[in-house]
């Protein structure tokens, strides 16, 4: 009896974290540049039971875990904004904060800080380093696909986009951003575009989140009217004992 009372707690425990995993994604739907997560489901042991002289097997429920972020494409919106900065196709943009700390990140909502270096808008420097000299604005900037930037004749730079062995193995650290990991593997070069003047909404499918949760939240109730009945099941064995 306590198999099935186990059961239940662990199929709610998985629609838990699959409905938290929905409401951070629906709750960054406007956030540039957000991957949503991907939440993937497993069998948990099997324990072979022997009844009345049968063989047969009992499961102990079902584990959910994040796989990771999907890699798809965000739709892109033009802003005319000339420091805000799109990806076409894989790669990140790199940025390093005050500790000398780098971190990834497909958010290109840039600007300038008062000592004339492109940064996000947390304060953390774009990297590579580019510094616009004095009396160049951003709107003097031209910046094209192969992450050149230019004002007027003068080169200030170049952004360079990097990516991963495996993204989906990239650590969250809030804001956009991400770090590397062991498992990840460390930054190389990537082979996307930089679209000048425009950002890139979050890959969210409102829709299909929307499924899923309602999915979800049915499956989550299941397992815990099943956590009552089992409840219920064992109050009755022990008042028969007695």
């Amino acid at each position: 009896m306590l198999e099935g009372l186990y059961s239940a707690a662990a199929g709610m425990a998985a629609q838990q974290l699959q409905l938290d995993a929905v409401s951070n994604d629906l709750a960054n739907i406007n956030t540039d540049g957000y991957k949503s997560e991907r939440v993937g489901f497993n069998d948990l042991l099997y324990n072979k039971v022997n009844q009345a002289g049968t063989e047969t097997t009992a499961g102990s429920g079902a584990e959910a875990r994040i796989l990771g972020r999907s890699q798809g494409q965000g739709a892109l919106k033009e802003t005319g904004n000339p420091l805000d900065l799109a990806i076409e196709g894989d790669g990140y943009f790199q940025v390093t904060d005050s500790a000398g700390k780098v971190a990834l990140t497909r958010d290109g909502a840039f600007g300038v800080n008062a000592s004339g270096e492109i940064t996000n808008s947390e304060g953390d420097r774009l990297s590579p380093q580019i510094k616009l000299p004095a009396g160049v604005t951003a709107s003097d900037l031209r910046i094209s696909s192969d992450g050149t930037v230019m004002a007027g004749q003068k080169k200030l730079g170049k952004i360079e986009l990097v990516n991963v062995t495996a993204p989906d193995k990239l650590a969250t650290e809030g804001g956009g951003l991400l770090t590397p990991t062991a498992a990840s593997g460390g930054p190389h070069a990537a082979s996307g575009q930089v679209h000048q003047g425009a950002l890139e909404d979050s890959n969210v499918d409102v829709g299909k989140d929307m499924a899923t949760m309602m999915t979800a939240e049915r499956a989550f109730q299941m397992s815990s009217t099943a956590v009552q009945t089992e409840s219920q099941m064992m109050a009755i064995a022990n008042q028969l004992r007695s």
